[in-house]
C-alpha cells in the first residue's frame, strides 16, 4: 500500500509540472511593433530588420512562433508617422521598436504608457524624448548611434584628407540634433574651418545648399545623422562628387553609394542590440529602467574610387585606421 500511495503521489506531482511550467512561461503570442524611417525597399532598412530579427531569435522569439511582428515603413513621410503610429498602437503591442527621431515623436504623441524602445536617435536629451541617458524616465528607452562630441572627429577627419578646406557646410535636420551642431561650432575656430548650416527636408533644399558652396574655394562638407539625409543620401553624393566636394558621413551607407569617408557606428548591429531592451521589457522590465545606451565602437569606411574622383590622395595615416575600404 504504501508502495502504491507514493506512486499516486508521484504521478500527481508530474501531472502538475506542465502546470507549474505554464504559470512561470506565458505562452500567449507576444506582440511587437516596428515603426521605421525608411522605405519598405531600402536596402539599409531590410539589413536592420533582419539584425533585429536575429537577435530576437537568439534570445527565443520567433515570428510567428511565440511572437507577432507588424512592420510599418513611414519612408521619411511626416504624416505618415503618425498615421503607422496609430496603427501599431491600434494592435495592442506590447512593445514597439522606433526606428530614429520622427517614429520616435509620432509614438510619443500618441502613448506615454505603451513601452517604445528606439534605435538611431542622435540626440535623445535635446529633443526632449528621454529625460537623461542614465535615467530615461517615462515609456521609452533605446540606442544613440553617436556621442555629442563625434563631430569633432568629423572635422578632424575632413581636414586630415582635405587639408586645404576652410568653408565647411553643416548639412542636418534643422529640427533636431542641436548636440552634434553645437559640438561642431565649438571645435570649427581650432581647425581653422568657417561653418555655415544646411538644412535637408527635401530635394531643392539639399541642391541649393550644396550649389550655394560650389562658389566657395576650399569648400567641404558634413552630413549629420537625420531620417531625411538617409532618405535622400543618393542624391547627396551625387550632388558632391558633382561640385567636387570632399565630405564627411555620419554613417556608412553614405559611403557604400559614393561618398567618400564615414566614421559612425554600425548601424545594423544597433538593431540586433535594439532586440536584447525589446526581450528585456517583454519577460516585465521598464523602459525607465534601461539606460539608453551609446555605441561602444565606431567604424572608418572609405571609398578610394571617390577620392581619386576628388583629386585626393587618402593619407596612409587614414588608410591604416580604416575598418572597411571600398575600392
Amino acid at each position: 500500500m504504501r508502495r502504491r500511495a507514493f506512486i499516486t503521489l508521484l504521478g500527481g506531482a508530474a501531472a502538475g509540472w506542465p502546470v507549474a511550467a505554464r504559470a512561470q512561461r506565458p505562452d500567449r503570442m507576444r506582440r511587437i511593433g516596428v515603426l521605421m524611417n525608411l522605405a519598405a525597399d531600402d536596402p539599409e532598412g531590410q539589413a536592420r530588420l533582419t539584425a533585429f530579427a536575429q537577435g530576437l531569435q537568439q534570445l527565443g522569439w520567433t515570428d510567428g512562433r511565440n511572437v507577432q511582428i507588424d512592420y510599418r515603413w513611414a519612408a521619411g513621410d511626416a504624416a505618415a508617422f503618425h498615421r503607422y503610429a496609430d496603427e501599431l498602437l491600434a494592435l495592442a503591442p506590447d512593445v514597439i521598436l522606433a526606428s530614429a527621431t520622427p517614429s520616435v515623436q509620432a509614438l510619443q504623441n500618441a502613448t506615454r504608457t505603451v513601452p517604445i524602445v528606439f534605435a538611431l536617435v542622435a540626440d535623445p536629451v535635446a529633443a526632449g524624448i528621454v529625460e537623461s541617458l542614465a535615467r530615461p524616465g517615462g515609456n521609452t528607452t533605446g540606442f544613440t548611434p553617436q556621442e555629442y562630441g563625434i563631430g569633432a572627429k568629423w572635422l578632424e577627419l575632413l581636414k586630415e584628407v582635405a587639408p586645404r578646406v576652410t568653408q565647411v557646410a553643416v548639412l542636418r535636420d534643422l529640427t533636431i540634433g542641436l548636440g552634434q551642431l553645437g559640438a561642431l561650432q565649438a571645435v570649427a575656430p581650432s581647425f581653422g574651418v568657417e561653418l555655415t548650416a544646411g538644412g535637408l527636408r527635401d530635394a531643392g533644399e539639399i541642391e541649393r545648399t550644396i550649389a550655394a558652396l560650389s562658389g566657395s574655394p576650399n569648400a567641404g562638407l558634413v552630413v549629420t545623422a537625420s531620417t531625411a539625409g538617409a532618405i535622400h543620401r543618393n542624391l547627396i553624393t551625387m550632388l558632391a562628387a558633382r561640385h567636387r566636394l570632399p565630405a564627411v558621413y555620419s554613417f556608412r551607407y553614405y559611403v557604400t553609394v559614393g561618398g567618400l569617408i564615414s566614421y559612425a557606428a554600425n548601424t545594423v548591429d544597433i538593431y540586433r542590440r535594439a532586440a536584447s531592451y525589446v526581450d528585456r521589457i517583454l519577460k516585465g522590465e521598464k523602459p525607465a529602467d534601461l539606460p539608453v545606451q551609446a555605441p561602444t565602437k565606431y567604424e572608418l569606411v572609405v571609398n578610394l574610387k571617390t577620392a581619386k574622383a576628388l583629386g585626393l590622395e587618402m593619407p596612409a595615416t587614414v588608410l591604416a585606421r580604416a575598418d572597411e575600404v571600398i575600392e
